[in-house]
């Protein structure tokens, strides 16, 4: 079986969860079937790269992504099978299964439709990107769901998918890259006290992630612990003023407070994990967040809300703590959160336990190659030739 994964994100240009994902799941498919890896941007190992045109880049970039579609589509000619990651890339899938007659497969990382601050970015790109996803969708021969709680969302989201036509297989993780460490340099030259108490957030400025929920708790949390924020990437200079200010009060109020805004090195990711002694995800929005998973394999306990499909991966009381998010009462999930982590913080006994078990579970139940073998029996289930094992 000879497929075509298209994609925006592919390593080493990753920003977020659907780019991890594409980035561990290659290696493993290649072992499976033949995999061509087609992007949109400019070039990259081990993929095709299709740029937007040049004469779009002053426009809204929503266009520039439909022209490097349009050249993925005429690049898989020849192949069985398309695979799309995210709506930048599901147009290409759609063109691609329609042109050249092979199925599509997507995966649903996230939903247009639950995402309605994405237009605050995209502008008028916002009505696009959701015509994008509903037709790539509607139109799928099957679609991968990366939770339950994800695949829920989507037949919530789009009612006349066959619910056969949906999938469950959760993204995974990588024990061997990320495990306890005990280095600290990269802690310290960011003039973190390893010795104190962490309380650490790693993810993208955007309201998605509600990195302003937990700056906001913040002001309530022990005031011995350190509070580092690894935040980068705004969607907007308007979210990135707000958190500039919001963080600029917080520190104003308590010491050691922390923002590091570039993207971490795999290394130094580990490294807050494994000496954090709680990480908060404190996502409005999440199918199922490899951060978490990466915390869990750095053996740090959680607390997180409790969202999408973050409750199939935090256990409420065994490896972290599940805060309720409503968004009518954000005061109250925001005392939660705050509490929720002090009760952490108080308890470093039931923290370790709470690591401990959280790095059992990721090594038992979340492995990548699994989840390489599970998508290739979703490619089998939709075409006529079945895989040939390499």
């Amino acid at each position: 079986m000879h497929i075509g994964l298209l994609t925006r994100e592919y390593p080493p240009e990753v920003y977020g969860g659907a780019g991890v994902h594409v980035g561990a799941l290659v290696p493993r498919l290649r072992g499976l079937v033949d995999v061509d890896v087609h992007r949109i941007g400019g070039p990259v190992p081990g993929a095709f790269a299709h740029a937007p045109l040049p004469d779009l880049s002053a426009v809204n970039p929503a266009l520039g992504m439909l022209s490097a579609d349009l050249a993925i589509t005429a690049a898989t000619a020849g192949l069985d099978l398309v695979h799309s990651h995210t709506w930048y890339a599901n147009l290409a899938g759609h063109l691609s299964s329609m042109l050249h007659g092979v199925p599509h497969v997507v995966t649903a990382h996230s939903l247009e439709p639950r995402r309605p601050w994405k237009a605050e970015q995209l502008g008028g790109g916002y009505r696009l990107s959701c015509w994008i996803e509903r037709t790539a969708y509607e139109s799928a021969a099957a679609v991968i769901a990366v939770s339950d709680g994800m695949r829920a969302d989507v037949l919530a989201c789009y009612p006349t998918l066959d619910p056969a036509r949906v999938h469950v297989v959760r993204n995974g993780i990588d024990t061997a890259e990320y495990h306890p460490v005990t280095e600290t340099d990269a802690l310290v030259s960011e003039g973190i006290d390893p010795a104190r108490p962490i309380v650490a957030f790693i993810g993208r400025i955007t309201r998605q992630k509600g990195v302003g929920h937990l700056i906001a708790a913040a002001h309530r949390i022990d005031p011995a612990a350190q509070i580092v924020l690894c935040a980068g990437a705004p969607d907007t200079p308007e979210i990135e003023a707000e958190t500039r200010a919001a963080v600029a009060e917080l520190a104003e109020s308590r010491e050691g407070v922390f923002w590091i805004q570039r993207m971490l090195e795999q290394r130094e990711v580990r490294q807050v994990l494994s000496h954090a002694a709680v990480f908060v995800c404190p996502s409005v929005y999440e199918p199922l967040g490899i951060v978490n998973l990466e915390a869990m394999a750095c053996g740090t306990a959680i607390v997180a809300s409790d969202v999408g499909g973050i409750p199939e991966v935090v256990a409420d009381g065994v490896n972290g703590l599940l805060v309720h998010y409503d968004e009518a009462d954000t005061e109250t999930y925001r005392a939660g959160l705050a509490d929720a982590v002090n009760r952490v913080l108080a308890d470093p006994a039931r923290a370790a336990a709470m690591g401990a078990a959280g790095r059992e579970r990721a090594e038992r139940e979340f492995s990548w190659t699994t989840v390489a073998e599970r998508t290739v029996a979703v490619y089998a289930s939709v075409t006529a030739e079945k895989p040939v094992r390499k």
